[in-house]
């Protein structure tokens, strides 16, 4: 009886076996590298795989192909930021093998991502993607990262703080990651009405991503979006690079070991803007810098076939020193010195355990340390001390240090399908000094934050047209010692035509900024809860896309008449985006416009009012001509918008806040060009001169304005000069970047 059994059990498996038909193959670029994360699915069926970290793929067939020789099957494989592929056969034996090359595509927006277009309900693919070379291209960004971002639907025009503001949230609002790992203090440190660029050199980034709402359960602590870079893996060779700019000069070596499993580089960059500042005049007196030392260091180890650990390090230093006149009197002038010391490291790892699991695994430690030296100053530019107020305050010494320490796992599991489930958890350990002295007082404090977080979500397919991904946000916070639960949901449904609906809701936590958790006595997460509807139509050439949203804040800051958490807001807004790179040759363009209605009672504020950093309108035009006989490429960005409005808010004698003054600045409106031409000097493999000017037909802009302590007197906020001028030279040795260049611009 057994043997019975055995045999109808053996005979169940080899008729189950012959019933299966496995297709499998490689997934490689036009260089022959591997592509993970590719998506491999058959067309109206369930059955589908994800191509490893090898860009190999295996799967089964649901249903015996022996009984249905003369139907046929149509495989489709999509990947970000190459061209969709997709082949119809007829499957014959046991098993199919297809070895697939994916090209570049122009439908992806290699320059921007808006939407991929593949069938999914993610983030990532309603975000907006840029290359470094992107970034580095486009004018008027001047090869920051948040400067090419700024040209994206959502955003705002912000020029006299840094940081992206986000559909009605603040520049603190949008957090950023480095895979995976929350960066603390990503921009220079705050100077007096002047935005301060990103810390980071976009090359060391293979994938810039940015979402504006609606993100993964995966990341938190940002009201408002999350920028979101990866860095890169290991370089096909060793190679160097030299740059000299107009405001500095940067260097940097990367080594490729001989078996090609490991790697490690190095960079130095120098920034002084005081001889630039001598050719160039400029509005505000820069007594010294600005000036910054920045040093990057990476190593690379292939650890098993599937496997990587990657170390990434950046130091920095900088320093800047800048008088004006002070407000509240015509015979003195105040002084503002800052030097300041940073420190960022980030270790992590992935590993493919099997076809079915994968692991990802990261600690960092950042530091953040300001000096900050405020002085009022006579005719003859010595110090001056007055006891009356507001002169009282205006002479003060200061300093704040911020680091933060954070570990981080999430693991990810394979389902049937396309289906997927990831979870983890991260811990950070944050801790915050804050110093102030003054001639008669000394104020010092420090607090210390444990916070912890769990997080689960699931991408599934409820058809052949029709995806969700579902997931939820535990955090507790020692300093707070209080709880959230954040749900996320993203719904999304691909019509016959290929064009794509999706929904995505969500709830996002928090805690304040360090200043105001020193002077707040019962502070609580603030609260933001998102809802947003996406249209997206693509085509090979071509993509149109049109998003509405709602955000609804609550728990904001509030530092009038008392510390509270009784903060509150709305906005609303829709967003349009298109881009098209086939109807004229070479010339690749995109256009995008974002209506915002937003009101916050937050800080000091009396009432609900528009925030100072949010406009109705924005708009921007980015356009990129290339011609391939002169290797140019001639591009051009140009952007709008509306008045923003400005406010003067004091407290009256029973201390609640009072506003006195309102208006609204003038129109903003920016043409920046630029003009990349490759060519060979100096014995290089690649080198590209690059020229911008920022505002080149001199617009004025004004930010806003500052007010005199009683009122009497406003002056307005502007750039330091009418127009900003780039020159930049990049070489690059041992390694040819034409290609990266050409597939950017063409």
């Amino acid at each position: 009886m057994r043997t019975f059994w055995l045999i109808i059990l053996l005979g169940g498996v080899l008729v189950q076996g012959q019933a299966q038909h496995i297709i499998s193959g490689m997934i490689t670029d036009h260089r022959n590298r591997p592509i993970p994360g590719a998506n491999i699915g058959i067309e109206n069926s369930y059955d589908g795989a994800t191509s490893g970290q090898d860009g190999f793929f295996s799967f089964p067939l649901s249903e015996n192909p022996a009984s249905t020789l003369k139907d046929s099957i149509t495989i489709q494989i999509t990947a970000a930021g190459y061209a969709p592929w997709s082949r119809t056969f007829h499957p014959r034996g046991d098993s199919t093998r297809l070895d697939v090359i994916l090209h570049k595509a122009v439908n992806e927006l290699e320059t921007v991502i808006i939407t991929a277009g593949s069938f999914v309900a993610s983030d990532e693919k309603r975000g907006a993607e840029l290359t470094a070379m992107d970034i580095v291209s486009t004018a008027g960004a001047d090869g920051d990262i948040t400067g090419a971002f700024k040209t994206l639907p959502g955003t705002q025009q912000v020029g006299e703080s840094g940081g992206l503001f986000v559909r009605g949230g603040t520049g603190k609002e949008t957090q950023q990651f480095i895979d995976g790992m929350i960066v603390n203090n990503p921009y220079f440190s705050d100077v007096p009405d002047l935005a301060q660029r990103n810390r980071f050199n976009p090359f060391l980034f293979k994938g810039t991503v940015f979402s504006s709402g609606g993100y993964s359960a995966l990341y938190g602590q940002g009201l408002s979006g999350a920028l979101i870079l990866e860095s890169v893996d290991l370089p096909e060779q060793s190679s160097a690079f030299l740059g000299i700019t107009s405001v500095g000069a940067d260097a940097g070596y990367e080594h490729l070991s001989e078996n090609k499993k490991a790697s490690i580089s190095g960079t130095y960059g120098y920034v002084n803007l005081q001889p630039y500042y001598s050719v160039v005049p400029q509005d505000r007196d820069f007594e010294a810098g600005p000036e910054a030392h920045n040093v990057d260091l990476n190593f690379r180890v292939k650890t098993s076939e599937t496997g990587m650990l990657k170390f990434y390090g950046n130091f920095s230093t900088s320093r800047i020193g800048l008088r004006d006149t002070d407000l509240d009197s015509v015979l003195l002038r105040h002084q503002f010195d800052l030097d300041n010391r940073y420190l960022y490291t980030n270790l992590n790892y992935r590993e493919y355990l099997n076809d079915d699991w994968k692991i990802l695994a990261g600690a960092s430690y950042s530091t953040n340390d300001n000096d900050i030296n405020r002085a009022l100053l006579n005719q003859q530019g010595q110090p001056v001390t007055l006891s009356r107020p507001p002169f009282d305050t205006k002479n003060f010494t200061a300093g704040n240090r911020s680091d933060l320490t954070q570990g981080r796992l999430v693991v990810e599991r394979f389902l049937s399908g396309q289906n997927s489930l990831r979870f983890g958890g991260e811990y950070l350990y944050g801790r915050e000094e804050n110093r102030f002295r003054t001639h008669e007082e000394s104020l010092d404090g420090t607090f210390d934050d444990h916070f912890k977080a769990l997080f689960a979500e699931v991408d599934v397919y409820l058809g052949t047209r029709l995806a969700a991904r579902l997931g939820a946000r535990f955090e507790h916070s020692s300093l707070l010692d209080k709880s959230n639960i954040a749900p996320r949901a993203s719904l999304a449904y691909q019509f016959p035509n290929k064009d794509q609906l999706s929904a995505a809701y969500g709830i996002y936590f928090q805690k304040p900024e360090p200043e105001y958790l020193f002077g707040n006595p019962a502070p609580q997460y603030a609260r933001a809860s998102h809802y947003i509807l996406n249209y997206q139509k693509v085509s090979d050439y071509r993509i149109f896309r049109v998003e509405a949203f709602y955000k609804e804040y609550d728990r904001l800051v509030k530092t009038a008449p008392a510390y509270s958490a009784q903060g509150s807001g709305e906005a609303r807004g829709i967003e349009l985006f298109w881009r098209d790179r086939g109807t004229i040759p070479n010339l690749d363009y995109w256009l995008s416009y974002s209506y915002l209605d937003t009101e916050r009672d937050y800080l000091n504020y009396p009432h609900s009012l528009q925030p100072e950093f949010a406009t109705p309108h924005t708009a921007s035009l980015v356009v990129k001509k290339t011609v391939p006989s002169l290797q140019t490429t001639f591009g051009a960005t140009y952007s709008f918008a509306t008045g923003r409005p400005y406010y003067h808010i004091h407290e009256n004698d029973e201390g609640h806040p009072v506003l006195s003054d309102r208006g609204k600045t003038i129109n903003y409106n920016s043409l920046g060009i630029g003009i990349s031409h490759l060519t060979s000097l100096f014995k290089s493999d690649f080198s590209v001169i690059v020229l911008g000017v920022n505002n080149v037909l001199g617009s004025r802009q004004v930010y806003g304005y500052n007010y005199s302590y009683d009122g009497s007197r406003k002056s307005a906020i502007t750039p330091p000069a009418e127009r900003f001028f780039f020159l930049g030279l990049f070489m690059s040795f041992g390694v040819d970047r034409t290609d990266d260049f050409i597939d950017s611009t063409l």
